[in-house]
């Protein structure tokens, strides 16, 4: 077990798949209690949630699965434009799938998930956390 959380790769699965539940479980309260009633409420919730997950995720992936020192406001920026790609994607795809497709918001939010945690992955590695050999 210790050799597989050794592995960055899991790591950031392991963080991410918390992060991402407790963003998708925010979401959900938003998308089902607060703006049930409002057109395109589920973007407001979507916004509202990224913004929960962008702070938890900024702190654990950072201490746990890249481990760096140092240059904390540098590396949120480029955690922040990481995350503005992802929530692009999100932004766009949600209402597709929502409005044209047919796809209730909480399963069209589950697919989403799926890309753009992979998409983080890579550039949180070679962009938001990335140092050269002498930092």
């Amino acid at each position: 077990m210790l050799r597989l959380l050794q592995d960055q790769r899991v790591r950031f699965l392991a963080v991410g798949a918390t992060n991402t539940l407790v963003g998708y479980l925010i979401f959900s309260a938003f998308t089902l209690w607060v703006f049930a009633d409002v057109y395109l409420g589920y973007l407001l919730s979507l916004a509202l949630s990224y913004v929960v997950g962008i702070s938890l995720a900024f702190v654990l992936y950072r201490r746990f699965v890249f481990v760096v020192h140092g240059h904390v406001l540098r590396d949120f920026a480029r955690f922040v434009s990481v995350y503005l790609v992802a929530i692009g994607i999100n932004a766009a795809a949600l209402p597709l799938l929502v409005e044209i497709v047919q796809v209730p918001p909480l399963l069209a939010q589950l697919i989403i998930l799926v890309v753009t945690t992979l998409l983080s992955f890579f550039g949180h590695k070679k962009f938001s956390f990335r140092r050269n050999g002498s930092e």
